[in-house]
């Protein structure tokens, strides 16, 4: 099996895979790192499409790589957070104890060992995309009912690459394609908290205008109230860093994958060197009281929010219980 792991990427709603190329380039060419990206089948022109469809693509890409015995490190951005988290399902290292998987898959198989989220969200199982919206989509969007798709109202320059130079954000707003609104309003029942499963990264984006940095920092807060291992990164960008700060995103990127392997990764030729002031760890701290409003109160939200989750979820568990009992 290979020491290191595959990088499969799931870009965002909207977004073509062409979207990674910028880090794909650093993380094979400085880091020696293989990377295998996803197209969504609701991003191809097709008002069909489904979630389902989505994951289906995206695990087509992770079993095609760890049924080579490699294991597999899956990054998402934005929506495509919901489909990356969900696609792990069954690709997971069994528990201790379980000497069997969903896939039945042979003891040479490689695993999907980690997650980093970029500019996303924490999917919690048996949720659609915009079931935590309550089906009303944000101002940058709506529902376009006679053609299908989900259409952005704002500039997209503004709502995905507003730190990207004219001439580049321009290439990249012409790259955007069309977004089916099936996959961000159905398959809920797909829906799989993957991070629960798996340690996940994430990297939060502080300049932000189409998932503002508070929701990010009470995403994170949930995700550790309810029992995942989160290690969290700030960079001040928009919302594709990896396009804006793209050294920066794969210097995260690198420590990411050090953390789930314990292994060192290559960095050869490297052309610059990030500043570790450009990397935020958030985290409220005693001798900074800015940082309790900056950090710790949206966090702490967020553990809020996640505890009222557990709390419902074991009182619904024990509701059925005792009714499926009588």
């Amino acid at each position: 099996m290979s020491d290191l792991p595959t990088l499969v990427l799931v870009p965002g709603s909207w977004h073509q895979p062409v979207c990674y190329d910028k880090i794909v380039k650093l993380l094979q060419d400085q880091h020696k790192l293989r990377c295998a990206t996803v197209t969504l089948p609701s991003t191809l022109h097709n008002p069909a499409a489904t979630f389902k469809d989505d994951i289906d693509a995206a695990q087509n890409v992770i079993s095609n790589e760890t049924s080579q015995g490699r294991n597999v490190v899956v990054v998402a951005h934005s929506y495509g957070g919901m489909v990356g988290n969900s696609a792990v399902k069954g690709f997971t290292r069994p528990q201790s104890g379980d000497l069997s998987t969903t896939q039945d898959q042979p003891q040479s198989t490689g695993y999907v060992i980690g997650i980093i989220l970029i500019a996303s969200g924490f999917t919690l199982t048996g949720l659609a995309f915009m079931d935590p919206f309550l089906g009303h989509p944000p101002p940058a969007w709506h529902v376009n009912k006679e053609t299908g798709y989900a259409d952005i109202v704002i500039p997209p320059r503004e709502l995905f690459y507003h730190d990207v130079p004219d001439d580049e954000a321009e290439f990249w707003v012409s790259k955007l394609t069309t977004q089916s609104l099936k996959a961000l309003f159905e398959g809920a029942e797909y829906a799989y908290a993957g991070w629960q499963d798996v340690p996940a990264w994430y990297i939060g984006t502080v300049e932000d205008r189409g998932l503002p940095v508070l929701a990010q920092r009470m995403n994170v807060g949930m995700a550790r109230e309810m029992g995942g291992s989160v290690e969290h990164r700030e960079l001040q960008t928009s919302h594709s860093p990896f396009l804006s700060q793209p050294e920066a995103t794969v210097k995260i990127m690198v420590e990411a994958v050090e953390s789930f392997t314990g292994l060192s990764v290559v960095r050869e030729l490297e052309a610059t060197d990030i500043p570790r002031a450009l990397i935020t760890v958030p985290g409220a701290r005693l001798w900074q009281p800015f940082s309790w409003l900056k950090f710790g109160l949206p966090l702490a939200f967020g553990h809020f929010v996640g505890r009222g989750i557990v709390i419902f979820g074991w009182g619904r568990r024990t509701w059925r219980s005792i009714f499926s009992s009588n």
